[in-house]
């Protein structure tokens, strides 16, 4: 019995690095120091971007000021997963501010938020209910 011929790729395989732009989906399309731009559309302040709809100001202006009604924003708006961009580094919130979202059963992660941006995109054009509370701290003078 003769061995097996051993496949061969003729091409190299495709990899999709960004997710379609599917409509009426929300995606981030830039982020630098002074601005989230979601579509075309800058942003100089925090935001709660959630997967379809309006794009809502986030009120807290550094991570010292955010506190748990922050997070209790989030809750009409019934994600199944949110994703906090903490600013220029990796901060965590303590759990307690937290609580509404726990108490639902709403995931939640946390990184900074250029990564939370790139996530988000990953899983909104993935059609999934994802809401990112990303937070743009003001640049020291």
């Amino acid at each position: 019995m003769a061995a097996p011929e051993a496949a061969v790729a003729d091409e190299p395989t495709a990899v999709k690095l960004q997710p379609d732009r599917s409509e009426g989906v929300n995606i981030v399309t830039r982020i630098d120091g002074g601005a989230i731009w979601v579509g075309g559309v800058a942003h100089a302040h925090s935001i709660l971007l959630p997967w379809t709809g309006d794009v809502q100001r986030w009120a807290p202006a550094s991570f010292a000021q955010i506190g748990s009604a922050d997070f209790d924003r989030v809750l009409p708006l019934q994600p199944e997963l949110v994703i906090f961009g903490s600013g220029a580094r990796l901060r965590f919130v303590a759990p307690a501010l937290l609580r509404g979202l726990i108490e639902r059963g709403t995931g939640v992660e946390t990184m900074d938020t250029a990564a939370a941006c790139r996530t988000y995109n990953v899983l909104a054009g993935e059609g999934r209910r994802v809401l990112a509370a990303l937070l743009l701290e003001a640049a020291a003078p």
